[in-house]
């Protein structure tokens, strides 16, 4: 039986001077909702309400946590608490821009500019189902992560890191910009500090080392993420996860398949991004942008028919061997 989820805020709540309108999304960590401010102004206000260690009854505006669960609470909340304090001091065009943050209910509220666009992710799915060579034209990938390069680098020379990045976070604006939203870091605290039983990161955009409690995080651990996003404007799918990339990993096989449609040159930005190693990838969002907008003459190696072959049957074989795994994992359950 799934736990019920805190209920939101209901519309006309107001809270630190502002009006909640409506709910605009929900997720283990929080509530977003639309808003306005005293002037009528309208605003994004995230709500900190991890639906793990706490509930809410409807109408009601204190989140309820067990006793048990209180100091993990606060830990989190701490955590959200800084985020909003750093973010308030980043002012770049690329990054959620952070308002104002203030403690109301026993709980924290981020309040941040309202966008109107669509996410990343939407657009991906859109362009995948039409069923194209190309899910994106290169121009536009490149363009598009340059833009979200300039944002990730203010954020750290500021000393923080995003650590959830993904197509679902990047988000497109009416106006053609590119914007990282949904900081991950009180996200990142709890999942360290508890014994949760359900990941706290995106299987396909979380680097190796977020699997482990002892690993050291940096801006290479959101540059792994970054060249996942792009592995996923390319192909129109995420990359296999990084525990199944550590038992066998086909990133190389699957990026080969596009050679010839993308450059070389990305390609090889890519691989580089997703090392599982994090010492091999990019230590600096600087040194990816470098080479993400470098000049110069891009190489465009089409396959052979040799190669085309030999890339279908490793193909054929792998989903025949996930056949029989399903079918197998099957007659085991039947027993």
């Amino acid at each position: 039986m799934s736990k019920v989820k805190p209920s939101p805020l209901p519309p006309d709540t107001m809270i630190g001077g502002y009006r909640v309108i409506r709910k605009v999304a929900a997720g283990g960590f929080g509530v977003v909702y639309l808003a306005a401010d005293q002037s009528g102004q309208q605003c994004a206000i995230k709500e900190y309400l991890p639906s793990s260690l706490a509930s809410r009854a409807p109408g009601a505006l204190l989140p309820q946590v067990q006793p048990e669960k209180l100091s993990l609470y606060r830990l989190g909340l701490k955590s959200f608490f800084e985020e909003g304090r750093s973010l308030a001091q980043i002012s770049h065009p690329s990054v959620v821009s952070v308002m104002n943050f203030f403690r109301e209910n026993e709980t924290v509220y981020m309040v941040m500019n309202y966008l109107e666009g669509a996410s990343l992710q939407d657009f991906i799915i859109t362009a995948r189902d039409l069923k194209q060579a190309k899910v994106f034209r290169e121009s536009t990938i490149r363009s598009l992560f340059d833009e979200i390069l300039r944002g990730l680098r203010i954020v750290h020379q500021h000393k923080m890191l995003h650590l959830d990045i993904k197509p679902a976070n990047i988000f497109i604006t009416d106006d053609n910009k590119s914007v990282l939203i949904d900081f991950g870091a009180a996200r990142e605290v709890l999942s360290k500090e508890g014994n949760f039983v359900r990941p706290m990161y995106t299987p396909g955009f979380a680097a190796p080392e977020m699997y482990r409690r002892d690993a050291s995080m940096g801006p290479w651990t959101d540059i792994y993420a970054i060249g996942a996003c792009i592995y996923a404007c390319m192909q129109g799918y995420p990359p296999n996860e990084a525990p199944q990339r550590l038992e066998k990993d086909r990133i190389a096989t699957a990026l080969s398949r596009l050679r010839g449609v993308y450059s070389d040159n990305l390609i090889e930005v890519v691989e580089w991004c997703m090392s599982l190693d994090p010492l091999s990838r990019p230590q600096s969002v600087f040194a990816l942008q470098k080479e993400l907008t470098r000049e110069g003459e891009r190489r465009y190696t089409k396959l052979t028919v040799a190669e085309k072959v030999r890339l279908q049957l490793d193909t054929m074989v792998s989903d025949t061997k996930k056949s029989v795994q399903k079918v197998t994992g099957m007659s085991v359950k039947a027993k």
